[in-house]
Formats: structure tokens, C-alpha cells, sequence
């Protein structure tokens, strides 16, 4: 009965349009009052214990990493030096958007500022040499949603908080999953565009391609630093991400020279805003999460699952597929921080590793960022790439079902991720 407070009260509020954040405020309430035990000093408590933390100040610093590479033009130049690597190939111009979507994951772990970077270059380009922009646009969204997989990761940051997991183990497991799901993307994109009548960009020279990388050296550099720094021990991933906000700053300013000081309220304040977004949600979860322990929902959960406990894989299989279906109506972070405290105590049950959960829990609500009807980057590429909602998810349909075939390959194959996980760790 309990689950079932819980799941009604939080879907009811999100049906009427309560905001997210809200909604999860009103669940605690809910299952306080239900429980017999409200109290509006164990709201208060746990929401201010719930964001002071350390580990969340990788957050914003992260976020304002993001914004200030955006605007220092330091993702102008990845884009420059992956089309002067490649851009020349038949389908070329997809090969850029895979590339430089992967570089740019190394850096920024934002889905939505890396998909727009790399829509509003992009995909007037590739229009404009033939390529179906649908599926160019498509393929953009597929190749934004590797940024949160591959370290530096915000929502590595929130799953390892909310599960009281090691961050930077997740940040070292989450690299080949993600290079991974960038083969993939290079696959299908050459499988799909062979029917596309395009023509390539011509073959920049070999001084003019050095140039390009000299002049996209500073920006490459900037994942080195970060995940350097964090698996030799010099740096936090905290401590990583108040690096790296000081070097996109620098670079912007000094070295590219596009970033101006009267530009850094106006950064500052983005990134304020979208920080102040994520820690509510951050906060508001922790109360809900609180009362889940106390109510003891994962006991009840684990009660209708309980002959799969001793089958890791099919019990794996499972919660992806709910995953899954969960994240076509609810954003990335929300659907992280309502189902890690229901799920984390059933994994540990069935003795599965906790880092290989996250990872794989964390690249199928990337996913959801692909599915409608909520699809954040799927709006965020229609908007900025000017193309109807409607052909933006044809085109994706393709990449959408590669990335969700890795996925559960590697629920099938868990050592792809737990063997270069502790080699790199």
C-alpha cells in the first residue's frame, strides 16, 4: 500500500502539471501524512542536508565550464579540427558531428549545450552539401546524448550522490561505454546515408590541417586536464570541474580572445539559472528519497521481483526496460533521483556492481532524452536547427535503436564495462 501512496500521489501531481520538483515535495508530504509521522522540520532538514555537499559543487562549476566553452569558441574549433580530420569522407560531415560530439562529451557532460553547439554549425552545413536533414538532425541528438556518459558527467555526479557511489569510479567505467556508443553512431550513420546524394567538403592540406589543430590544441587540451587529473589523484572531480571553469575562461579570454569581460555576467547568469534548476530538483528528491528508506518501499519492490534476484541478468534486463519507459515521460535528473533509491537496494541485493549499474542506468536516461514526448535534446535540435519536431524523431529512429541495442548489449556483456573500468580506475 505504501508503493502505492508513492507512485500515486508522484504521478498525480506530475498529471495536473505540478513542476517536477514540486511533485516530489508533495510525494514526501504525502507518505509523511500516510505514515503518520509529518513533521515540516524533516522537510527543512533534509532538504538543506540533502545539497550541502561537497561533491554537488561539481555541478555548477561543470555547468559553467559548458557555457563559457560555448562562448570562448572553444566548441567552434572542435567542430573546426574534426572537419578538417575528416570532412572530406563521403558522409564526412555525419563523421564531424560523431566526433566532435564525443570530444565536446570529454568537456562539457551537458547533453543540451552540446547538442545546440553542435545543431547550430552543423546542420546548415550539412544541408546545404545534400544530406537529409532530418536524419543529419537525428543524428546530432543521438551523438549529444554520449555528453553525460562520458566523464566529465553531471549526472554521474547526481547518481553517485543520490547512490552513495564512488564518482570517480563512475566517471572512469563511463568511458568506453561511451566511446563505444560512438562507434556505433559511425556504423549506422554509414549505413544509413550510402542513399544520400552529398558532396563532400573538399580535402583541407596538410599546413592548413596543422594550423587547425594548433589552433583547436588549447580546446583539446581541456579533457586531458580533466580526466588526467582526476585518475592520477591530483584533482576531485569537484576540484576538476573548478578547473576546468577557469580554464575555459582563460582560453576564451586570452587565447581566443572571443569571450569578453561584459560577456561574464551573462554567462554567470545562465549558468546560475540552470544550476539553481538541477539543485532544487536535487534537494526536493532527497526528501522523497528519506522517506522511500523509511517507508521501506525498496523491501516492497523487491517482494514482486524476488525471483529475479537470483538472476542478475534478467533482473538487469528488466529494470532497463522500465527504465526505458520511464524516461519517455520524465527528464534525465528527475528520473535518476526518484529511481536510485528504489533500485540501488535491489541491485545490491542480487550482487551487482553498483558502478556498473550506474553507468548503464545512467546511459538509458541519456536515451529518454531521445523519446518522446518529453525528448529534451530532440526539442533542443528542432529549435535550434529550425526543423519540425515531427521529422527530427524520423530521423533519429535509426540511432535512437542503435544506441538502445548497445545498451543492452552491454546488460548481456557486463565485463565491456567493469574490465576497462578497473583498468583505468
Amino acid at each position: 500500500m505504501t508503493l502505492l501512496v508513492f507512485i500515486s500521489s508522484l504521478l498525480g501531481a506530475m498529471a495536473i502539471g505540478v513542476p517536477v520538483a514540486f511533485s516530489l515535495m508533495l510525494c514526501g508530504i504525502t507518505l509523511m501524512w500516510y505514515m503518520g509521522m509529518f513533521n515540516s522540520q524533516i522537510i527543512a532538514q533534509n532538504m538543506i542536508a540533502g545539497v550541502d555537499t561537497f561533491t554537488l559543487l561539481a555541478i555548477p562549476f561543470f555547468i559553467l565550464a559548458g557555457e563559457l566553452m560555448n562562448s570562448g569558441g572553444l566548441s567552434r574549433r572542435i567542430i573546426d579540427f574534426a572537419i578538417a580530420c575528416v570532412g572530406h569522407i563521403r558522409g564526412g560531415l555525419g563523421l564531424v558531428a560523431i566526433a566532435a560530439a564525443v570530444i565536446m562529451a570529454s568537456i562539457s557532460g551537458s547533453a543540451a549545450a552540446d547538442t545546440a553547439a553542435l545543431a547550430a554549425v552543423l546542420i546548415p552545413m550539412m544541408a546545404k552539401a545534400g544530406y537529409n536533414v532530418p536524419r543529419s538532425a537525428g543524428l546530432i541528438a543521438a551523438g549529444g546524448i554520449i555528453a553525460p556518459i562520458i566523464p566529465p558527467s553531471m549526472a554521474f555526479i547526481v547518481f553517485g550522490v543520490a547512490a552513495n557511489v564512488s564518482i570517480t569510479k563512475l566517471f572512469m567505467a563511463g568511458v568506453v561505454p561511451g566511446l563505444i556508443m560512438g562507434v556505433s553512431l559511425v556504423i549506422t550513420w554509414l549505413i544509413v546515408a550510402r542513399k544520400d546524394n552529398v558532396q563532400p567538403l573538399p580535402r583541407v592540406p596538410g599546413k592548413e590541417r596543422l594550423k587547425v589543430t594548433g589552433r583547436a590544441a588549447w580546446a583539446l587540451g581541456m579533457p586531458v586536464i580533466i580526466l588526467g587529473g582526476i585518475k592520477a589523484g591530483v584533482v576531485t572531480p569537484t576540484e576538476a570541474a573548478v578547473v576546468a571553469a577557469m580554464y575555459a575562461m582563460f582560453v576564451g579570454i586570452f587565447i581566443y580572445k572571443e569571450l569578453k569581460l561584459r560577456d561574464l555576467p551573462g554567462v554567470f547568469l545562465q549558468a546560475a539559472k540552470t544550476t539553481a534548476v538541477i539543485m532544487f530538483l536535487v534537494c526536493a528528491a532527497l526528501v522523497s528519497a528519506w522517506l522511500i528508506t523509511a517507508a521501506n518501499i525498496p523491501a516492497e519492490v523487491s517482494g514482486y521481483i524476488e525471483p529475479l534476484i537470483d538472476r542478475p541478468k534478467l533482473l538487469m534486463l528488466v529494470i532497463m526496460v522500465l527504465v526505458l519507459i520511464v524516461g519517455t515521460a520524465l527528464d534525465l535528473t528527475p528520473t535518476i533521483l526518484i529511481l536510485t533509491p528504489v533500485l540501488l537496494p535491489i541491485i545490491k541485493m542480487a550482487g551487482i556492481d553498483p558502478v556498473y549499474f550506474g553507468v548503464l542506468f545512467i546511459m538509458n536516461t541519456c536515451i529518454g532524452l531521445l523519446t518522446p514526448p518529453v525528448g529534451v535534446v530532440l526539442n533542443v535540435v528542432s529549435g535550434v536547427g529550425r526543423v519540425p519536431l515531427g521529422r527530427v524523431i524520423r530521423g533519429v529512429m535509426p540511432f535512437l535503436l542503435t544506441e538502445i541495442a548497445v545498451l543492452f548489449l552491454l546488460v548481456l556483456f557486463p565485463d565491456l564495462v567493469l574490465v576497462p573500468a578497473r583498468w583505468l580506475y
